[in-house]
């Protein structure tokens, strides 16, 4: 049972859960109608202490779309966090407003943290470097989608590995199911945390390896998961500058990779992905958008215990 239950990170989540989540959203993107009311009279908080455009707009679209209301803030510069109010206080005062709140905050562990001081579900929509669980639904549902199930794949993770809490939440996720391999590719300088290897790969028993070069891997794989290198985890923009062109996938590279292999990315994009390739129908990062409002309104839906 959902109903009340917060989503810090994807271990929140059963493997029974979550399918049942995937197979809510296949059914909401058929026939979308019949779920247009079905959240009416709940209200939804959206709390990003941290910029975003497709996470913020999904959670908010996805809430409309079942016939409910949003309230919340795209910038903490206007609200009482200014003014030396703690994350806890915040919580305990928009907790009493709303029926669920979707936060994002940069920092690791604020998701838990204002979990504890909640009246109502948190749904955890990126806490720094740790984790990002709506984005795995959304990676999740795409997957089953284009590519039948979430067993037997061959997936590589490109990029910034080591502070990308997208890659760290599909991997974590991924890693559940049987059968499936990862590719892990990145310069060595945001090669996967070693604390990530330890608590999560190697318990599952997962087969990885780990490549620098796109180019030599790229064959091999079902599903490519691209990543942008993030400026703002870098505390040093000289470091930003060398690595952030380390990786860029164009149509040379694409003819290397399989024919039924798809591409998919968190966005935003900035150059790691040519726009030449955007017209490849192995391109699904677009597709993957809209996926998302899906995956959300099925997580809401169950949270609130409206379905």
């Amino acid at each position: 049972m959902l109903k009340g239950r917060h989503v810090i990170e994807p271990g929140d989540l059963t493997v029974a859960e979550i399918n049942e989540i995937c197979a809510l959203a296949e059914q909401i993107l058929v026939d979308p109608v019949s779920f247009q009311d079905v959240c009416r009279g709940k209200i939804l908080a959206t709390l990003f202490f941290e910029p975003s455009t497709r996470t913020r707009l999904s959670f908010e679209a996805a809430m409309l779309h079942l016939g409910g209301a949003v309230e919340g803030f795209a910038d903490a510069s206007y609200t009482s966090s200014t003014k030396g109010e703690t994350l806890a206080d915040t919580i305990r005062v928009v907790s009493s407003y709303v029926d669920i709140i979707a936060m994002r905050n940069p920092k690791e562990g604020a998701a838990l943290l204002a979990s504890e001081f909640s009246n109502c579900p948190i749904i955890n929509a990126g806490d720094g470097g740790h984790y990002h669980p709506t984005q795995t639904l959304t990676d999740l549902v795409t997957i089953r989608a284009l590519q039948g199930g979430f067993e037997g794949h061959t997936i590589g993770f490109c990029g910034d590995l080591k502070f990308g809490r997208t890659v760290h939440s599909l991997a974590k996720a991924m890693s559940r199911y049987p059968r499936n391999k990862f590719v892990f590719i990145s310069p060595q300088e945001l090669t996967l945390p070693e604390y990530y290897v330890k608590s999560v790969l190697e318990p599952a028993g997962v087969e990885y390896v780990t490549a620098e070069r796109l180019e030599d891997v790229i064959g091999d794989l079902d599903i490519l998961y691209m990543t942008r290198v993030q400026k703002e985890r870098f505390f040093n923009e000289q470091d930003y500058i060398r690595l952030k062109d380390s990786y860029i996938l164009d149509k040379a590279k694409m003819k290397l990779a399989r024919p039924d292999m798809i591409v998919l990315h968190p966005l935003p994009r900035v150059n790691e992905i040519a726009p030449e390739v955007d017209s490849d129908p192995r391109a699904a990062y677009f597709k993957q958008v809209k996926y998302g409002m899906y995956a959300r309104m099925a997580l809401i839906a169950k949270i609130t215990g409206c379905l």
